[in-house]
């Protein structure tokens, strides 16, 4: 499955790790989460991945009611297969994380494999000036917060939106060590193929983002997952396009979007997400690669479908 020649193009559209501060075009309200998904869609993306933020001042929130404020309104405008996180942001307790999820019911959630440091406190060096409050404490402080997710949290999200809701999963593996604790919920039948297995580069505390770490990554999961699994590339900031691009040549999907990256090129900020999904949609038909459907994504992951989600 790995060697898949139509790529999911993912689009992670806000986040939680950017501050408003950083980017103008970082979608907060959720209108413009709503209206920057839908064009993400438009320009290629089949999988939309979504967090919340508080409208008031852009930090982020696991409540559901804001969630649901732009789930109705992506679904009923585009046919892109919704993605909701489970990691919520690294403040927040699994029960938080996990209070959309089990509302909305979706197709696909991210899950992350494991707990790790998460740390991007280095671009508060950037600003002289902050827009909120809020945000220098919290781009600061994530160098002395651990990002948790223990073996009974993964368990416990496996089989309360897994085996209760039929929601699938995008494995989000920040490190080698993650793709044998996947092996390990693979071998206990909690998490079954088609697995869809998130490579992520370039995060300070995950592996670093140099080919030589994605072939380590891939070889890996080669080893552990045969042809089970279906692999995309996440590569955080100016590693964004050349490191997903490199995992298309070999038979992998992609992931862009303003969550990973608030760039279009060097010392430019995007203007949206779909201005990403676009450029990458254009490296990938450039080496003559096709853009999967939703529908095809749909039936590649075997998820469930639009019209049995809770919203």
């Amino acid at each position: 499955m790995s060697a898949n020649r139509k790529v999911i193009i993912t689009c992670a559209v806000t986040g939680a790790v950017h501050t408003p501060t950083m980017s103008p075009a970082l979608p907060i309200t959720p209108q413009e989460i709503a209206d920057q998904s839908v064009a993400a869609c438009e320009a290629g993306a089949a999988v939309i991945h979504l967090h919340a933020r508080d409208p008031k001042d852009g930090r982020p929130t696991p409540d559901t009611q804001t969630f649901m404020q732009f789930l109705p309104r992506i679904k009923e405008r585009c046919d892109a297969v919704i993605n909701i996180t489970t990691g919520g942001s690294t403040r927040m307790r699994l029960e938080d994380r996990l209070a959309a999820p089990l509302e909305a019911k979706p197709e696909l959630c991210s899950l992350n494999l494991g707990s790790m440091n998460f740390v991007f406190s280095q671009m508060a060096s950037k600003y002289d000036s902050w827009k909120y409050p809020w945000e220098k404490d919290y781009v600061i402080g994530s160098e002395d917060v651990i990002f948790r997710n223990t073996y009974r949290d993964i368990e416990t999200i496996l089989v309360e939106l897994g085996q209760k809701h039929g929601t699938r999963f995008e494995f989000e593996c920040y490190d080698v060590g993650h793709l044998y604790t996947l092996a390990h919920f693979v071998e206990r039948k909690l998490a079954k193929p088609p697995l869809f297995v998130q490579l992520i580069f370039g995060i300070r505390g995950g592996i670093g983002a140099t080919p030589d770490d994605l072939l380590h990554m891939k070889n890996t999961a080669d080893r552990l997952f045969g042809k089970d699994y279906y692999f995309s590339v996440l590569a955080a900031g100016r590693h964004q396009i050349p490191l997903a691009a490199m995992g298309a040549i070999m038979g992998g999907n992609v992931r862009v979007g303003l969550e990973d990256s608030l760039y279009i090129g060097k010392g430019r900020l995007a203007a949206s997400n779909a201005e990403q999904v676009a450029k990458m949609r254009a490296v990938l038909e450039s080496l003559s690669l096709e853009i999967a459907t939703p529908a095809e994504v749909r039936e590649m992951l075997q998820l469930k479908g639009p019209d049995k989600v809770g919203f």
